[in-house]
C-alpha cells in the first residue's frame, strides 16, 4: 500500500505529497506522525512547504502547517504553489544547459588586451591577439589565445573544470579553471642554430585540470582528442 503522506526535500524545504482519498482528520494525523519521525533529521529548520496529490483548500493548507508547527521544532515560513516550483525547476534547467552551451559555442575578439582591461564572456573565446600582464579574460567556456598569453586567464568560469586555456605563446601570470587555481610553469623554450644566430622557438601549449591541479602541457593531436 502506498504511503498515505511522503515528504521530498527541494531547494526551499519540503513538498508534501498527500493520500487523495484519505479522511482529511486521519490524513493531518498521518503528517503530524512523520514529521515527528522526521524531526530530528530537520532539527530547528526554517523552510518552505508545497503540496502534491490532493487538492486542498487554503483553511487546509493552513491547518497542516499548524499541525507541523505545534508539534515539532519545524517553522514553515511560507506555502509555496506547485506552479512557482515548477516554473523555478524549469530555470534551473534552462540554465544549466545554457551553462553546459558556453563550452561549444564561441565568440573572437581581434586585439591586444593591455593592462588593466578585462574580457567577460558568456561563451567560449578565441583572441586574436596577445593578453598582457595586468589584463584579464573570464569565459564560461574555453579560452584560446592566437598569441602570447602573459596575464590573468579564468576558464570555465561557471565551474566548469572541463574548460581549457590554450595559447601560442603560454606565459600567464594566472590561470584558473573552474575553482582551481595554478601558475604557469617555467618554460621550456628550444633552440635552433642558424649560425652564430640563435632562433627560439615558443610551443603552443594548453592548460587543463587533472586530479584537482592545472597541468599546462604542449598541444598535440592526442592531448586535443582527449579534452
Amino acid at each position: 500500500m502506498p504511503k498515505p503522506v511522503v515528504l521530498k526535500s527541494n531547494k526551499y524545504g519540503i513538498n508534501l505529497i498527500l493520500d487523495n482519498h484519505m479522511d482529511f482528520e486521519e490524513l493531518l494525523k498521518c503528517i503530524m506522525e512523520r514529521f515527528k519521525e522526521a524531526e530530528s533529521f530537520f532539527k530547528n529548520a526554517k523552510m518552505a512547504i508545497s503540496f502534491e496529490g490532493r487538492n486542498l483548500t487554503q483553511e487546509e493548507e493552513f491547518r497542516i502547517v499548524e499541525t507541523i508547527t505545534d508539534n515539532t521544532n519545524i517553522n514553515i515560513i511560507c506555502i509555496l504553489d506547485n506552479d512557482a516550483l515548477k516554473e523555478e525547476l524549469i530555470r534551473q534547467k534552462i540554465e544549466h544547459f545554457e551553462e553546459e552551451q558556453a563550452g561549444k559555442t564561441g565568440e573572437f575578439y581581434k586585439g591586444t588586451l593591455r593592462s588593466g582591461q578585462v574580457l567577460d564572456c558568456e561563451s567560449s573565446i578565441i583572441i586574436l591577439g596577445d593578453i598582457n600582464p595586468g589584463a584579464k579574460v573570464i569565459s564560461k567556456g574555453n579560452i584560446v589565445v592566437l598569441g602570447a598569453l602573459k596575464g590573468n586567464a579564468y576558464a570555465g568560469a561557471n565551474g566548469n573544470e572541463q574548460a581549457f586555456v590554450a595559447a601560442l605563446q603560454m606565459d600567464p601570470i594566472q590561470v584558473k579553471i573552474g575553482d582551481v587555481i595554478g601558475r604557469s610553469a617555467d618554460k621550456v623554450q628550444s633552440t635552433k642554430k642558424r649560425g652564430r644566430k640563435q632562433q627560439i622557438l615558443i610551443e603552443p601549449q594548453v592548460a587543463i585540470v587533472k586530479d584537482g591541479n592545472i597541468y599546462i602541457e604542449p598541444i598535440t593531436k592526442g592531448l586535443l582528442n582527449n579534452i
